[in-house]
């Protein structure tokens, strides 16, 4: 490739030009909006039914879909990709990929990039946009759900709790891509009111409990580990900090497993919400207290479902 199509150069060219200026289709679109370009798609955590409806739109009126292999199932490529070409993406660098998309794009294919889970969730889909962008191919995002909320369905509870779970942390563990000091899970567990969900951490499970129980984490703190969130094949591993590395290798998964720390994953220990009480329903005494929850807190008079 020359220098002015080499992807390392393009997505340099346009980090630095999102350091300065925000793209004017920011404000022109939102999130569900069909766009001009190349849409980048979250196919969801496996399950068919899970892809939005956006995306499924998107894929119907694919003629080349670039899709992420076996990381989506199989079942939903023929769901709804059964009339266009596939391509798989695994083992294809940024130098393939690019040139492929921008070509076929330039050609009048339809071009649909399809990507596991939500590509804003430890995705790699910026870097590919900027590459095209740069080549002149506009790109837009169609999100996806996550795996941690798949798991969270699975497990019929929530990620966020009244009095358990406060906050919730997206993280993965340290390895090969992220160094021990950056690896900040003993601190989120360690907060206590977090659901900690890991993320590319099947294969370390052992060693990402060996590293809290150092820290000092109760090892009776819940671990619930969701092989495969909603596909077929899907397996829940339940246990504490103490003993669930030992039942994940017992297990033999090495990836594709949600791992959720914290009492929400188990749905204990909460407390009844404020959310359908007299308060909530409109009868909240003087006009001093109106806009205030119990707590005095203004936020709660926007709250639909997070409590």
């Amino acid at each position: 490739m020359s220098e002015e199509t080499d992807p390392q150069t393009a997505i340099d060219a346009e980090r630095e030009k999102h350091a300065h200026e925000r793209d004017e289709r920011v404000y022109e679109h939102t999130a569900g909006d069909e766009q001009e370009g190349i849409p980048f798609i979250g196919a969801g955590p496996g399950h068919p039914r899970l892809l939005t409806v956006a995306g499924k739109e998107a894929l119907e009126a694919a003629d080349l879909v670039v899709h992420a292999g076996s990381l989506v199932n199989s079942e939903l490529l023929d769901a709804y990709c059964d009339h266009a070409e596939l391509v798989n993406s695994v083992g294809k660098d940024l130098e393939e990929l690019v040139p492929l998309m921008r070509d076929a794009y330039e050609e009048g294919r339809t071009v649909v990039r399809l990507h596991s889970g939500d590509p804003a969730i430890y995705g790699a889909a910026l870097e590919q946009m900027d590459a095209l962008e740069h080549e002149g191919v506009p790109t837009y995002i169609v999100p996806g759900v996550t795996s941690a909320f798949a798991a969270s369905a699975t497990l019929r509870t929530q990620l966020t709790l009244n009095e358990t779970a406060n906050h919730v942390a997206f993280t993965r563990p340290q390895g090969k891509t992220l160094d021990a000091e950056d690896d900040h899970i003993a601190d989120f567990v360690g907060m206590g009111d977090v659901t900690t969900c890991i993320y590319l951490g099947t294969h370390a499970v052992a060693d990402t409990m060996g590293r809290l129980l150092e820290d000092g984490v109760d090892p009776e703190t819940p671990v619930s580990v969701v092989y495969h969130a909603s596909w077929p094949d899907e397996d829940i591993i339940e246990g504490t900090v103490g003993d669930i590395g030992a039942k994940v290798d017992d297990a033999g998964y090495r990836a594709s497993a949600m791992v959720l720390i914290g009492d929400a994953a188990a749905g204990a220990g909460y407390e009844r919400s404020y959310l359908y009480g007299e308060w909530a329903s409109g009868d909240r005494g003087t006009d001093d207290s109106a806009g205030s929850g119990p707590s005095g807190s203004e936020t709660e008079t926007e709250t639909t479902s997070d409590d």
